[in-house]
């Protein structure tokens, strides 16, 4: 039985067809961008005080200093969410006392903010925050939200390959892009902070699996030459083209509905791609049928310019379907050595998921422009997938990772010694992180991909995957560390990424060697080693020596 890249080969390589499937399909990951990194600005906290109501009766004077003072970053700046009583600040007002000369403002009686908040315009016309009061006592929800949308993330990634493999790619892929868009545009009338973040949920299960969907689409259809490029450079850049185009919207839409309704019309223009795979499928779809269906306007070989076999598939050739031997997920774990690896490569892509989403989500409380960061910090993606691609091709996998990371996590940890002055220094060295972590998250599908052999070589990139996600969910706590001490998030994240890249280098190298087929052709883990007696040291136990061997 030929396998279909056999059977298709007359259709080439990269010609209009191929060509007009890899854009289409890489197009739809960027709305993807849009709704992977929307929380951003969505659940932006802008700066904020405890609202003073004109009914207090205060003089301009006292009003000026019914906010204490706190520190923070070395600097003084007005509490958040705290207040003097103001009943005790109107008498002394109703007394012409004035504040910090008769009056020692910090021995007075502090208060919540029980009027509620006055929130910045500066960079936020409006976001959820804003609107449902998420800060002080709830400021928790805050990274909650952002949490439950990679749970969501996590279901997604789950659940869309066992109901692609059941119901086809094209249904699940156009079913799971009209969730994303249409749970997208729900969110808009949200009426509570709940309502929002069951929709959130609902949107990040859409939207992993539209990316999932895509890609397993594009390497199926695409040849083998086109796949590698596809799975890449394609399907990342076009996700990171949306991630830039994020803050563009963001910067002339500053308020938090009508940004959602800007980001929920692009996903409307994934029609045409619908008509056009529609065609294809019907042709794809039936593998057995021997004549091609005339009537296909949009079939492959038309639009190559290609003469199509009169017969495809031989009427002779019996399809006798390979017997696979069945695994589980505790193969994964069935000896000492493959546990190792299986334990290190969860670390290692948690931990770099971790890193990747915290930078990015924490754009926002970088100094200077909010909108100028995340652009930057989309723009740093192009040339890390780039790098990756080039590296990936020439040189040995364990060393570029954990040489990329210890890069990306060194510089993490000098921003603690940058001077507070010097913001540029700190945004570039922030992004430099950003651009080693990404780098080393685009290699380890290629990497965890040639460690394992073929019998579970697709549930152990499931497992690792799923992993990652779980460091999604982690990350935007690690942003919330910035609201305490704005360098504490840089430490962790650094220290983190750095422990990681030593693991890696622990890692066995796949590069130049050929994949593994059996548990038995595992290659075995560096660095760790146990006592073996070999055949010939049991024969002469009079000199006792014991063979080292790697395990």
């Amino acid at each position: 039985m030929r396998d279909y890249d056999e059977v298709t080969a007359f259709l080439g390589e990269w010609g209009p067809f191929q060509r007009l499937i890899f854009f289409l399909l890489s197009a739809s990951i960027i709305p993807n961008g849009f709704n992977g990194m929307s929380a951003v600005f969505l659940v932006g906290t802008p700066e904020h005080r405890c609202r003073v109501p004109d009914s207090a009766n205060l003089s301009s004077a006292w009003r000026n200093h019914s906010i204490p003072l706190r520190l923070q970053d070395g600097r003084e700046v007005p509490h958040n969410c705290r207040r003097y009583r103001l009943a005790t600040l109107a008498n002394f007002s109703a007394l012409g006392l004035v504040p910090g000369r008769d009056v020692n403002l910090t021995q007075l009686e502090q208060e919540s903010c029980l009027d509620g908040w006055e929130f910045s315009q500066d960079v936020y016309l409006s976001t959820i925050v804003t609107e449902w009061n998420l800060v002080c006592e709830d400021d928790w929800k805050t990274p909650l939200t952002t949490s439950l949308f990679f749970v969501g993330v996590l279901f997604g990634s789950f659940v869309s390959g066992q109901l692609s493999d059941r119901f086809g790619r094209k249904c699940i892929l156009f079913t799971t892009m009209a969730v994303q868009t249409g749970f997208s545009f729900l969110q808009i009338f949200s009426t509570s902070w709940e309502m929002f973040t069951v929709l959130f949920l609902i949107v990040g299960m859409g939207q992993i699996s539209n990316y999932v969907v895509a890609f397993i689409l594009g390497t199926e259809i695409l040849g083998k030459s086109v796949r590698i490029i596809f799975s890449t450079l394609g399907v990342c850049t076009f996700f990171a083209v949306g991630y830039m185009l994020l803050p563009l919207f963001a910067y002339f839409i500053r308020d938090w509905r009508m940004l959602l309704l800007a980001l929920t019309v692009p996903g409307v223009l994934c029609v045409p791609l619908w008509c056009f795979l529609w065609r294809w499928y019907c042709w794809n779809i039936s593998p057995l049928k021997v004549r091609l269906p005339e009537s296909i306007n949009a079939h492959p070989s038309r639009m190559n310019s290609i003469t199509t076999p009169e017969m495809i598939f031989d009427p002779v050739e019996e399809l006798k379907p390979l017997k696979q031997q069945k695994v589980f997920i505790l193969d994964l774990f069935s000896t000492r050595n493959i546990a190792i690896i299986t334990i290190m490569s969860l670390l290692l892509w948690m931990l770099t998921s971790v890193g990747y989403f915290a930078l990015s989500l924490n754009t926002p409380n970088l100094h200077g422009d909010a909108y100028l960061n995340c652009f930057l910090s989309a723009l740093i993606e192009i040339p890390a997938y780039i790098t990756a691609w080039l590296l990936l091709r020439t040189l040995p996998r364990r060393y570029i990772i954990a040489g990329v990371l210890f890069m990306g996590g060194g510089v993490l940890l000098l921003i603690q010694v940058v001077p507070a002055d010097y913001y540029v220094l700190s945004i570039g060295l922030a992004m430099l992180g950003k651009y080693g972590i990404t780098s080393a998250f685009s290699m380890l599908y290629v990497f965890t991909a040639e460690l394992y052999p073929t019998l579970v070589r697709n549930m152990a990139v499931g497992i690792t995957s799923m992993a990652s996600r779980v460091g999604s969910i982690v990350a935007p706590y690690f942003v919330y560390l910035g609201a305490y001490n704005r360098i504490l998030p840089y430490i962790v994240m650094g220290s983190l990424t750095v422990l990681i890249g030593i693991i890696t280098l622990f890692f066995p190298e796949s590069f130049g060697t050929t994949l593994p087929e059996t548990f038995e052709q595992m290659q075995k883990v560096k660095g760790f080693r146990s006592r073996k007696k070999t055949s010939e040291s049991m024969e002469t136990e009079e000199n006792s020596k014991v063979q080292i061997t790697a395990f």
